[in-house]
């Protein structure tokens, strides 16, 4: 692991009350997935390093910080000041981390990751989402927020991505809504190329799991 600041070990304490989704297991793999793009696309590492760290270090967790998860990545970015101003950054460097945190939601009308440094964090976030992993963290997500991991999904959100009143969002309707399309909003090649058999793993999990909770499997 890169000798910067902060420590593994000062960063995890930011992390304590994290849900399953969020923990810091999930910063770690986002951490090392962010530093393996970087290399290869030759980024700043030490930017590329502390954005990862601290991406989802304020009101990442479902209800969490006063129901603030959609403002997560803004909430995150202004602590990110704060601890760097403390460590002396330069302003510059600063905002270099900050623009990675604040771009790196999926679900983001506002900043999009502009800089080379804040497309490696995004796609090592969003490699976070296909896969193995991906699979266990939208069942964990969703049951953490009190949804099944599979519910039938209605015509209308098949057609439109939009539930019925009282349907449920569960972690099927997740890859529906957002898991399918996420190779497809990668920024780096290194990130894509590493995107392909993840997003196959993710394909036949969900496949099958509609087709067991259907009865057709």
């Amino acid at each position: 692991m890169q000798d910067f600041f902060p420590s593994i070990e000062e960063a995890r304490a930011w992390y304590l009350s994290a849900d399953l989704a969020h923990d810091f297991e999930h910063v770690l793999r986002v951490l090392n997935l962010a530093l393996k793009i970087a290399e290869k696309e030759a980024a700043d590492l030490e930017i590329v390093y502390v954005a990862a760290l601290l991406h989802d270090s304020r009101g990442a967790t479902p209800g969490g910080e006063g129901g603030e998860r959609m403002g997560h990545h803004l909430a995150s970015a202004r602590f990110a000041g704060e601890v760097l101003k403390q460590a002396s950054w330069q302003q510059e460097r600063i905002e270099a981390v900050q623009h990675c945190i604040r771009a790196h939601r999926y679900r983001n009308d506002g900043e999009q990751p502009q800089s080379l440094e804040a497309r490696c964090v995004f796609d090592a976030d969003k490699l976070d989402v296909l896969g193995a992993v991906g699979v266990a963290r939208t069942i964990a997500y969703a049951t953490h927020a009190g949804q099944p991991f599979y519910a039938k999904p209605s015509e209308q959100f098949l057609n439109t991505c939009e539930r019925l009143p009282n349907e449920p969002h569960s972690a099927y309707h997740e890859y529906l809504f957002k898991l399918r399309r996420v190779k497809d909003r990668l920024y780096t090649l290194t990130g894509k190329q590493i995107a392909a058999q993840r997003d196959e793993i993710l394909h036949k999990f969900f496949k099958q799991l509609q087709a067991e909770c259907e009865g057709e499997a």
